[in-house]
């Protein structure tokens, strides 16, 4: 009897979760009840293991220097426990992705952070832009696949603690092409190769550019790998207020240019969405890590709610009442 009763109210209790998923609670009870409520219920579903809970991806969007953001969002995550089974990346969000999927220490990525600038990850340098003026060469940018491999180790992606998928484009056709095997290193640089900037990077008779000029928040490739709760990061900002005073600026203003319609149908497959306040800080500002990586701490402290209620919907009745 006891047994029927709690499976009673279990029920009640996942319904009206799954009712009010896109509704405020507050509107129709008391948010300290809310509160109870994710919290007694979310206590059940961090105990639960693959397959168990819904499986949920975490998309990590391009945009420079702006991506620092993800490091907050990413120390916030594991802050609130929130198991996380795929990361999808594109540019700097696979980098990024690359280090917490390794597991590196989110004080290293802090002080990495803050000594990164365009200097320790591309060979962009007044001779080399003369060199460029002269001979029409582009910059290469091997020097980032180091400075990932320094840093993370010479990791291949069967070697990861959690699954990662890299996004790049196909210079030659256009499609999307999905980095998953091999060196992790060299799939963050070729997803982050920003065309007309930086050389190709060749790969299987291919040649890769920046994943941004097909998917710059590749959710719709986290539904591909059948992920019950996409959570998205978008750290795009307003494109009438980017600036284009440099080659790289007006390039990465064409890219986003090209995204914006495939990231307004990418953003409504998310189950939620995160978006760090990082105003109108340059693609290529690194001097602002700090405050930077605050922004996503405090975008996902804003939807933790959302995103705690949306698992729990998602979580069948059975091994909540366990």
């Amino acid at each position: 009897m006891i047994h029927i009763k709690k499976l009673i109210i279990f029920s009640f209790i996942i319904y009206f979760f799954s009712f009010t998923t896109s509704f405020s609670f507050c509107s129709e009870i008391d948010c300290d009840e809310e509160s109870f409520l994710i919290d007694t219920l979310w206590q059940k579903v961090e105990r639960l293991s693959l397959p168990k809970r819904p499986k949920i991806a975490l998309v990590l969007g391009g945009g420079g220097a702006r991506g620092i953001a993800h490091i907050g969002v990413l120390r916030a995550i594991c802050k609130e426990r929130i198991p996380i089974d795929l990361i999808v990346g594109t540019s700097v969000g696979s980098i990024v992705g690359a280090f917490y999927c390794v597991q590196i220490p989110f004080e290293k990525m802090y002080e990495l952070a803050n000594k990164t600038n365009i200097g320790t990850i591309s060979n962009i340098n007044y001779i080399s832009m003369i060199d460029m003026l002269l001979t029409d060469n582009l910059f290469s940018n091997d020097k980032l696949e180091k400075y990932i491999n320094e840093n993370i180790g010479n990791v291949r992606f069967d070697e990861l603690k959690i699954p990662l998928v890299c996004v790049a484009t196909d210079l030659n056709t256009g499609e999307r092409v999905l980095l998953r095997e091999g060196s992790v290193a060299f799939a963050a640089r070729a997803s982050s190769t920003i065309p007309g900037i930086f050389k190709p990077v060749g790969y299987m008779q291919r040649y890769l550019v920046d994943g941004g000029l097909t998917e710059n928040v590749p959710v719709n490739i986290a539904k591909i790998f059948d992920c019950d709760v996409i959570i998205a990061v978008s750290i795009a900002r307003d494109i009438t207020k980017n600036t284009t005073n440099s080659t790289i600026e007006t390039l990465m203003q064409v890219i986003y240019i090209q995204g914006m319609t495939f990231d307004q149908h990418n953003l409504a497959l998310a189950d939620v969405i995160i978006r760090p306040d990082v105003g109108n800080l340059s693609v290529l500002d690194f001097k602002h890590s700090a405050p930077c990586i605050d922004k996503g701490f405090i975008a996902v402290e804003k939807t933790i709610k959302d995103i705690k209620k949306i698992i729990i919907s998602k979580t069948k009745e059975k091994y909540l009442i366990e």
